[in-house]
């Protein structure tokens, strides 16, 4: 009882409210705390740091406690401590006592505790003065006098239900509907619990609703942490694994909803439902999906290789044919072929990048960026593809950074994509391209770099569809395309963009009918590096050429000084690939090397001459054995040769598998004749083989 059968004021009121005597400080203070001790009412004074200041001899009493059970001991540990369940314990009052602080309000606690069977509710009343609160009351009321042969009887009583209802509730089947108390114990169970948890009801009311939970689960606070939330936000809904009686599990539903009784919590709803054939059903569909994802990239693996091995063969024929003496048609026809060929490269490339962009296999490397010279190289290039008549401008800002940290290649693939889509489109007027500095801070720099055209334009409904793939930027009639692309362009720019921390957008030209294309990459900072000035471009485009001129032929020269004293194995099945490469070494100055169909030959050769060769050029996809295999039986015989992958492969991270494998470098095909020499270069200018075999190869 909170009110007193002689009408008198309870100690909550008497602290709260005072009695109107008048009196001196210290006789107030002491008779407070006589009062406190002595009142037959079971009382707690706690402290701010929940600290039990005095307990009443009704406390004591009702519960046949000692004072040294309480007084300076923390009231959740003097309440609960010892209790196997001491964390669900405590949620009830825990809850409310943040809730009367909050609200500088008395509040009740349904059946906070329980002592020899019988359950006692709290009246919490906090003190303040002004915004200090000085204390908390702690009044209890014994919720009845027995608890019955379950703890399922003080919700039942506590909650009148409906006859009907309650009918209702147990006649369903097909969703396991109970109550708890407010501590988390089972305390009413229906015929859909008994079917989907197989507890019967004698078996399961009265013990705690963690019983239905695994140890991951357990361990993880998981049971408790869903009554806290719900207290708080008033349901919880979940889905999980959870356990029958016969320790079996079940895909669940859940959702338990805190119950309240004329603002009192009492208690919680809990409905559970097995949905296991249908988490069953998704597991079936996400090992469908992986698995056509997995059967989609090895076929465009696969694809990829038979492409990209006839095109190796073609590109690289036509690059030797071009080094050789031909008249000007021939030479004309030569390049439609050489630059035909890279188009259809570029068509592939955009395939396999937006597979893997879409699969989530795509990553970027960290490298130097040379902002300028990254955009002024694509300008410079893009210049031979101008239509009469139209002119290209370029703008760097001053603060540029002459080198950062990211992604060299993605940052020229997406800036390559920007503007061969300004030059394609634009057929009178101008491009200009500027590129600055929009961001920066101490560790980073952002880079925006935006692309204004004078072409077609973008048509109003084609806006919100410019970045999805397969979706094509032109609408004019096929017959005056220029170029027929995929349309995956714009789409694999923007996504590459986001994957260097930036982004990509359109706007119209609003000076002159035509687009501006922008995007920006975050880029790190490199310490003690100086800024870039102000350049003269063309002076910086004209050394930058000559510079990778000069490079070129410095590494031609050194390859074919030290050509004619190395030896090379190379296994190529292909026949067409095969005379090319005869064709590439001895352009190259090699004269000792030899050509193999498959892996097991180059096997054979080296594990009877392990020093007969410097390096070993290595297919992967060949008959009899592959690259993978050949190379792993090469290691296995201990052979420390340099390999070098030469594969048409180009979809799952071949480099890194090919290193996984035991090889020592990668090339993709079709090869390009600067990467070869740099390949060459690394591995055999700067290895010298001793104990080589006297008889070479054959």
């Amino acid at each position: 009882m909170f009110v007193r059968d002689d009408g008198r004021p309870t100690l909550g009121n008497m602290i709260s409210q005072g009695t109107g005597a008048s009196a001196s400080h210290s006789d107030i203070v002491a008779d407070t705390n006589d009062i406190c001790d002595l009142s037959p009412v079971p009382t707690l004074v706690i402290s701010p740091t929940y600290r039990i200041q005095r307990a009443s001899k009704g406390v004591l009493d009702a519960w046949d406690r000692r004072p040294e059970d309480f007084l300076g001991k923390d009231l959740f540990a003097a309440l609960y401590g010892g209790s196997p369940l001491e964390r669900f314990d405590r949620i009830p009052l825990a809850r409310a006592i943040e809730v009367a602080v909050a609200a500088r309000n008395f509040r009740l606690c349904h059946a906070a505790y329980t002592a020899h069977g019988v359950a006692w509710s709290a009246r919490i009343i906090p003190i303040f003065r002004k915004d200090e609160m000085l204390s908390l009351v702690l009044e209890w009321d014994q919720v009845e006098s027995k608890t019955g042969e379950a703890r399922g009887e003080v919700i039942q009583n506590a909650l009148s239900v409906d006859e009907v209802y309650r009918l209702l509730i147990q006649s369903v089947k097909d969703y396991a509907i109970f109550l708890l108390d407010t501590r988390g114990y089972v305390a009413t169970w229906n015929a859909g619990a008994e079917l989907v948890k197989g507890f019967k009801k004698e078996d399961i009311v009265g013990k705690h609703f963690s019983t239905f939970y695994g140890e991951d689960d357990l361990r993880a606070g998981k049971p408790e942490n869903e009554l806290v939330t719900c207290l708080r936000e008033g349901r919880v809904q979940d889905e999980g694994w959870r356990y029958r009686k016969d320790g079996s599990r079940f895909w669940a539903s859940v959702t338990i909803t805190a119950i309240y009784r004329n603002g009192v919590h009492v208690g919680f709803g809990k409905v559970t439902r097995d949905l296991t054939e249908r988490r069953e059903a998704e597991l079936r569909l996400i090992a469908a999906y992986e698995e056509s994802a997995k059967l989609k990239n090895d076929f465009l693996a696969n694809m990829s290789h038979e492409i990209r091995t006839p095109m190796h063969g073609m590109l690289s024929a036509c690059s030797l044919l071009l080094e050789t003496k031909l008249s000007e048609d021939q030479r004309d026809t030569a390049n439609i072929i050489s630059e035909s060929g890279q188009v259809l490269l570029q068509v592939i490339n955009g395939i396999l990048d937006y597979s893997k962009l879409a699969s989530g296999n795509f990553s970027v490397n960290t490298d130097l960026v040379g902002v300028a010279s990254i955009i002024s190289s694509v300008v410079r290039n893009v210049q031979m593809t101008l239509l009469p008549g139209v002119y290209i401008k370029l703008v760097l800002a001053p603060d540029l950074p002459k080198s950062a940290q990211g992604d060299p290649l993605r940052f020229r693939q997406i800036f390559q994509n920007i503007i061969d889509n300004a030059v394609k489109f634009t057929e009178k007027g101008s491009v200009l391209v500027e590129t600055s500095v929009s961001a920066e801070d101490e560790t980073s720099y952002t880079i925006l770099t935006q692309v204004t055209d004078s072409g077609i334009g973008v048509a109003e409904d084609a806006v919100q569809n410019l970045f999805k793939p397969f979706t094509q930027l032109e609408k004019q009639k096929p017959t005056k395309k220029r170029f027929q692309g995929t349309g995956l362009g714009l789409s694999i720019a923007k996504s590459l963009a986001e994957l260097l921390d930036g982004q990509m957008g359109y706007r119209p030209n609003l000076e002159r009918h035509g687009s501006v294309f922008w995007f920006t990459v975050k880029l790190k900072k490199i310490a003690n590096v100086d800024q870039l000035g102000s350049p003269d471009i063309q002076h910086h485009q004209e050394t930058e050429r000559a510079q990778q001129e000069s490079e070129k032929e410095r590494m031609l020269k050194r390859v074919r000084e030290m050509a004619p004293r190395k030896r090379i194995l190379a296994a190529e099945d292909n026949l067409v690939n095969q005379k090319v490469l005869v064709r590439i070494l001895n352009s190259l100055g090699f004269q000792n090397f030899t050509i193999v169909s498959n892996g097991a030959e180059a096997v054979s050769i080296l594990s009877a001459s392990p020093n007969a060769y410097d390096l070993v050029l290595m297919d992967i996809s060949m008959p009899v054995m592959d690259g993978f295999e050949a190379t792993r039986k090469i290691r296995t015989y201990g052979i420390p040769v340099p390999i070098i992958a030469m594969t048409a492969y180009a979809l799952r991270g071949d480099s890194e598998t090919c290193l996984e494998k035991g090889m020592d470098d990668y090339i993709s095909k079709p090869v390009n004749i600067n990467k070869l020499l740099q390949k060459l270069l690394t591995w055999l200018d700067s290895t010298e083989w001793s104990n080589v075999d006297s008889n070479g190869p054959s």
